[in-house]
């Protein structure tokens, strides 16, 4: 039950942290017009804020156009429940999508 529980946090935690750094990195190439330059810059910055985390993402910049930047992240969770427990907790993966409207001064 304790080993549930950590795991628990942990995933909590990770996903917490996973979400707010995509968010960051949205708005950085949001607030910057979305420059090739500037994804590159702010996918650069999320994996060193995870430190070797960020090493476990997929960043998938895809469905971006010239009003809303659109983020995809996906990271693998380590796990330290039996593998058959892991899946159907939905412990194993994050999945996150962060939708940032370009701002521009009119």
């Amino acid at each position: 039950m304790l080993l549930f529980a950590i795991q628990a946090l942990f995933n909590l935690y990770a996903t917490s942290v996973v979400t707010g750094v995509a968010y960051d990195a949205a708005r950085r190439v949001a607030v910057a017009d979305g420059g090739p330059g500037n994804v590159a810059q702010a996918e650069a910055d999320a994996r060193r804020a995870l430190g070797r985390y960020g090493a476990r993402m997929t960043f998938d910049w895809s469905a971006s156009d010239g009003e809303v930047v659109v983020l995809s992240v996906r990271a693998r969770n380590p796990t330290r429940l039996l593998p058959s427990m892991a899946g159907p907790l939905a412990f194993d993966e994050i999945d996150r999508t962060v939708r940032v409207r370009v701002e521009a001064f009119r």
